[in-house]
């Protein structure tokens, strides 16, 4: 499958200050990949050297096929037109409308104006088109940036915790929007600290600790690997923690026989105890 994003031993430092180390993944074509991480991991660095807004320290870091170190003025103007971009920078004109600040959009890309109404409706602020974004608050302002992301249509989308300030309604309302998005060709760049979010939403997932890829799989991946290989059995007899052995399905096995089984689950852990597991760190 093509690769849309290669990272190869990037690197980037702020004076003293180390923010990203060594850093190797590559993005398919049609892929969800999360990047997951506290605040300070590097998450927010690494989107910007991606969408061309820092230049690494050290490595190439290449966007459909272009090294970003070394694009030229034609190849920058190309690449932001295929690119979206939802970051806590991304700055709306506060005393003008939502219609009016994705119409200004529009004309800087280009795009036929029709095309508001289909992003306010994938992000559920068509009723309030006329609204100031002043008189707007945090969770709607951004979803406002993220309409404006997706106007354009673009071959690969960046968030940069995308939901943080939505509440849980709105956030499964974009989460739906995404993965229709993706389906119609996207690639999406998620950079989150929302541990369900990724896993919600992501075919893999990168873990990112203090500068450093710990750990890249899908989630699936991830739990069976750092599983302790463990199920909890719920029987009229009480509740057992077991281990997966030819033991352990003998028990199953006669409770099942006597018809004392009442459950039985994998003991699979979470994205954040795999996080703490690696690091020793939480994803907050």
């Amino acid at each position: 499958m093509t690769s849309i994003i290669q990272i190869q031993n990037v690197a980037k430092a702020y004076g003293n200050k180390t923010a990203l180390q060594q850093l190797n993944f590559e993005v398919a074509q049609g892929e969800i990949f999360g990047m997951l991480g506290p605040s300070g991991s590097g998450k927010t660095t690494t989107v910007k050297i991606l969408t061309a807004q820092l230049l690494p320290s050290s490595g190439h870091a290449s966007v459909f096929g272009v090294d970003l170190a070394k694009m030229t003025e034609a190849e920058r103007h190309n690449h932001m037109r295929q690119i979206g971009i939802l970051t806590d920078n991304s700055a709306l004109y506060e005393r003008l409308t939502i219609q009016d600040n994705l119409e200004l959009f529009c004309k800087l890309y280009g795009i036929h104006t029709k095309q508001i109404a289909t992003v306010l409706e994938q992000v559920n602020l068509s009723s309030e088109r006329k609204t100031t974004v002043k008189s707007l608050s945090k969770g709607m302002k951004q979803r406002v940036t993220l309409a404006r992301a997706l106007l354009h249509e673009p071959r690969l989308l960046f968030l940069d915790e995308p939901t943080s300030a939505l509440d849980p309604t709105n956030t499964r309302n974009i989460h739906e929007s995404l993965r229709q998005l993706n389906k119609a060709g996207t690639t999406i760049f998620l950079s989150t600290h929302d541990m369900e979010e990724a896993e919600a939403l992501c075919d893999r997932i990168a873990f990112l600790h203090q500068g450093r890829i710990a750990a890249l799989d899908t989630p699936q991946q991830l739990r069976l690997t750092y599983s302790d290989n463990s199920v909890t059995v719920s029987t009229t007899e009480g509740c057992y923690h077991l281990t997966q052995n030819e033991e352990t399905a003998k028990r199953i096995y006669e409770w099942m026989s006597q018809g004392n089984l009442k459950s039985i689950h994998s003991n699979e852990p979470t994205l954040s105890d795999i996080f703490i597991t690696l690091t020793g760190g939480t994803l907050k």
